[in-house]
């Protein structure tokens, strides 16, 4: 997925505009630091009346460094919830209710997303509202091991899918060091001692829950100057942390890798093959490389799909993923297949496409047309100002500026046949594998 060069002055960074022809994101927006080191990032819309806030946390499982403490960015997307002295639950609740405001929140392995859609006249009563939990959050230990109860639930839901568990397995064998390793969940043997882990709590909000580690995005029906002044008022007097992560780096891997899971009860097969990929970058053409040999190779109209889902109907789940991520990550392809007699020759042939990629260039023309698509159906996502701040909110985990999506996809403009073969070759070799498999029942 997806910083022009920025012009400071007394922290504040001008809009950027461009020809929209030239630009996959094609909204102006303005972009201020504040001296505490909160971004705000303010697109304005045609879309009348509304108006989406996203508040970007820089801090997902990735952070969760100490030994049996994963699961805590996580945890707080639960905690946030549980209110201040100005705003008790109930409160915040009956205050979303009454502007007819939609909120809500997500975790991954790089970030914490916080949102909330409302009408354009509440726009200050509501970044008062956050501005508060963010910085006087209030939560008790026995609140805290009601909420430790509910993340093991759903562990426990999330665990009962088969294809949860088999993402679970494949990157605590993909990964040795890495954070990575763990899932946005975390470990079960973590998750079972959060009860335990009062004092550790407060001490990652302290660390991660900090206005440099934090860009707010506010997209809709709203003027940058109003903006910038709300957020000073309320946001202005946050305090900057000083904590800096030592994010463990993952020794390259010396050998292929594989692991199976036999499921308790009856389900169809499944197998992940995933080969270790770059971090993400709007300047490289790796990743956007790899983004593109997922659709030409794996994607509904690619020959493979065509040939096991459709032909021969050996496959009913099938797609390949390569994830943007701030550090190194995987390029999987997943399939679920309807008999356990067909594992060994749905893997051949992915094997086999992936093979494809390093000894001859792909088509030109047929690259083209993905690229196209690409273009196309990021533009298409874009029907409203929430749409368009969450797709932003993704970038801004990542490089911190809504720029990044433009230069990401001028680098897959800039990718030739040649370009994919050698990232086919860098990547697709046996000791960057894992192979996970499950079968259900008495299948082996």
């Amino acid at each position: 997925m997806v910083p022009a060069i920025a012009l400071v002055l007394l922290g504040c960074v001008a809009a950027f505009s461009a020809p929209a022809a030239q630009k996959v994101f094609p909204y102006e927006y303005d972009q201020h630091d504040f001296p505490n080191g909160l971004r705000l990032i303010t697109i304005p819309t045609d879309y009348p009346n509304v108006v989406s806030l996203y508040i970007v946390v820089q801090a997902g499982s990735r952070n969760e460094v100490e030994p049996g403490k994963s699961g805590f960015a996580h945890l707080f997307e639960h905690m946030m919830f549980r209110g201040t002295p100005t705003y008790p639950p109930a409160k915040y609740e009956a205050t979303l209710q009454k502007a007819g405001a939609a909120s809500n929140a997500y975790t991954t392995d790089d970030h914490t997303a916080y949102h909330t859609t409302f009408s354009k006249e509440d726009l200050e009563t509501i970044l008062g509202m956050e501005a508060d939990r963010f910085q006087n959050l209030s939560y008790s230990e026995e609140d805290f091991k009601t909420e430790t109860r509910a993340v093991l639930g759903e562990y426990n839901k999330n665990s009962a899918n088969p294809a949860s568990k088999l993402y679970e397995v494949l990157r605590d064998t993909a990964f040795d060091r890495h954070t990575y390793k763990h899932t946005t969940m975390g470990f079960l043997k973590d998750i079972e001692d959060m009860p335990n882990q009062y004092e550790y709590s407060r001490l990652f909000f302290d660390r991660y829950y900090r206005p440099e580690y934090t860009t707010t995005i506010l997209a809709g029906d709203v003027n940058p100057a109003t903006a910038r002044a709300l957020v000073e008022k309320y946001w202005g007097a946050w305090k900057r942390g000083s904590y800096r992560p030592e994010i463990p780096a993952e020794p390259a891997q010396q050998g292929p890798r594989k692991n199976h899971i036999q499921w308790p009860t009856e389900t169809l097969p499944w197998i992940a093959i995933a080969h270790r990929g770059p971090a993400y970058s709007d300047q490289q053409k790796d990743q956007p490389a790899l983004d593109l040999i997922s659709f030409l190779g794996f994607s509904e109209s690619s020959d493979l799909y065509q040939k096991l889902v459709i032909q021969e109907q050996k496959v009913d789940v099938f797609g390949a993923d390569t994830p943007d991520r701030v550090d190194p990550y995987l390029f999987t392809v997943l399939a679920r297949v309807k008999k356990p007699a067909d594992l060994d020759s749905v893997r051949d042939d992915i094997l086999t496409t992936l093979a494809e990629f390093k000894d001859k260039p792909v088509d030109p023309e047929r690259l083209d047309k993905v690229k196209k698509h690409l273009r196309y159906s990021f533009a298409l996502a874009m029907n409203n100002s929430e749409a368009i701040a969450s797709i932003v909110a993704r970038y801004v985990a990542l490089r911190r500026t809504p720029e990044t999506i433009n230069r990401l996809y001028a680098v897959y403009d800039s990718i030739t046949p040649e370009d994919i073969q050698a990232v086919a070759k860098k990547y697709f070799n046996e000791n960057n594998r894992t192979i996970v498999t499950l079968t259900g029942g008495n299948a082996q």
